[in-house]
């Protein structure tokens, strides 16, 4: 008898579960015509999404096609007009959807953990131009749908992924062979995180993330302090500057970075460097509108970014394109060792 019980529970719950369809809305044409070709490498080890819930009912979130290696690249070649000499390579390393109770919240979230990596092959070389590695938080108290509020964001995230690494920076020491490319992070990182691999931290300013990766800061810069020790001005060749031009600057082999609500310790640990931080501090409102993003959202991941709250709709308030909602739960927020972005946990 409990096993038949068991199995009708197991009916009725599958029964009443429902699908979301993430869609790709937005077409995948290059505008400026510089792609030739595009090849999606779907590397998740498990390719199902997940289940999360939504106004008391669990909905799974699906593309429309299981095969979605399939479903982008041909999506590409109808969009493409033809021509363009850079052929782009774009790999999914996770995707998953879920419900999660943090500390000293009273109700848990709904999350989706995206990886994406981009490369461009040349010359049978692979360079990384991107990746994104974070977490999209939907607050089910402020949204009408959870389900579809993070279907809309993913797709978002992988089409304007793609369409922003048609116009790649390529950076030459990020070379990585063919045989490579599926642990291409170990391989960059090996020898090339002299931040991390080395014991002490070189004193100075850095202007970007990569400099600091290298550990070269810039000798022409220099910070300023006040009387109770709080940097006030940053020195350019003689020259007040704005703070804003700094990524960070290294003081006693620490290093502090700065944020749109004043500078944070970067911490160690054996995994990378951190800072304890929230989304509120990282992505500060300002007073003129719209948002202040920390300095590490340059590049391929600012384009993820917007530089404004999403206001399309009164349900979705205080969501950031490429993050989700706005939280204030701090936590260890990881600086992603090839790119310097925020990886959010939680």
């Amino acid at each position: 008898m409990k096993k038949l019980f068991f199995c009708f529970l197991l009916s009725s719950l599958l029964a009443a579960q429902k699908t979301e369809i993430i869609k790709l809305k937005e077409n995948l044409r290059d505008k400026k015509g510089l792609t030739r070709s595009l090849t999606f490498i779907d590397n998740r080890p498990d390719k199902n999404i997940g289940v999360i819930s939504d106004n008391h009912e669990t909905i799974e979130l699906k593309f429309a096609d299981d095969n979605l290696k399939g479903l982008i690249e041909t999506r590409f070649l109808e969009d493409h007009k033809g021509g363009g000499a850079n052929d782009i390579v774009m790999m999914l390393e996770e995707l998953k959807v879920y419900d999660e109770q943090d500390d000293n919240r009273s109700f848990p979230y709904a999350k989706a953990k995206i990886k994406l990596s981009g490369f461009i092959n040349r010359n049978d070389r692979y360079y990384l131009i991107g990746r994104y590695d974070n977490v999209i938080v939907c607050n089910p108290k402020t949204t009408a749908h959870p389900s579809t509020f993070l279907a809309e964001k993913i797709s978002d995230l992988l089409t304007q992924f793609i369409k922003a690494s048609y116009y790649p920076y390529i950076a030459s020491n990020y070379f990585i062979p063919e045989s490579e490319i599926n642990r291409y992070n170990e391989y960059l990182n090996k020898e090339g995180y002299k931040a991390f691999n080395n014991q002490v931290l070189k004193d100075g300013v850095y202007t970007d993330f990569q400099s600091f990766r290298n550990q070269q800061p810039s000798f022409d810069y220099f910070i300023k302090k006040n009387k109770k020790g709080k940097v006030t001005q940053l020195i350019h060749q003689g020259q007040q500057v704005s703070l804003s031009k700094m990524y960070c600057y290294v003081e006693n082999g620490k290093a502090y970075k700065l944020t749109p609500v004043g500078f944070d310790e970067i911490q160690k640990d054996n995994r990378g460097f951190f800072i304890y931080s929230s989304r509120t501090n990282l992505f500060a409102e300002a007073k003129t509108g719209g948002v202040l993003i920390g300095a590490a959202a340059g590049g391929l991941v600012g384009a993820l970014i917007g530089a404004a709250i999403d206001s399309s709709s009164n349900n979705n308030a205080g969501a950031i394109n490429g993050i989700g909602f706005r939280s204030t739960m701090e936590s260890n927020v990881y600086l992603d060792s090839l790119t310097g972005a925020y990886i959010f946990e939680k």
